[in-house]
């Protein structure tokens, strides 16, 4: 019996799976609409913090006060200084255009007090709504 043929759709069905996968590994975010602009793409571990349409805030993709926020920050701050040789994560703010100026702000003046040293916005490239790209 021949079974060239066989592996052949096997492994074409094996190759639309892992598309699958991949495809659904991506969109597992919260859908907001980010503003335009320019920025360069952010490497290695981060903390990403949403601020929906409503003002209302998430730390990865889990509800928060701005306070907790903040505090969980602080804290993961804190033990990147103790770690010998680990690094802090950078914080990416993803926030809705239709969210409050304010809402950015104060996250922004909190954290600084808190000791956060860098914080990224993060945009929609040039006209692609959804690029992902980041300005510090």
């Amino acid at each position: 019996m021949e079974l060239t043929s066989l592996l052949d759709v096997m492994f074409l069905v094996l190759v639309f799976f892992i598309y699958a996968v991949f495809d659904m590994a991506v969109h597992r975010g919260i859908k907001v609409e980010l503003p335009s602009g320019a920025g360069n793409h952010e490497k290695g571990a981060r903390i990403v913090v949403t601020i929906l349409a409503d003002d209302s805030m998430q730390l990865d993709g889990v509800s928060a006060t701005r306070r907790e926020i903040v505090r969980r920050i602080e804290a993961l701050n804190a033990g990147a200084n103790g770690a010998e040789g680990s690094a802090k994560p950078s914080i990416l703010v993803s926030g809705d255009k239709a969210a409050s100026l304010e809402s950015a702000l104060g996250l922004l003046s909190d954290l600084k007090r808190a000791g956060v040293e860098s914080v990224s916005f993060q945009v929609a490239g040039n006209g692609a709504p959804d690029a992902g790209n980041s300005v510090k």
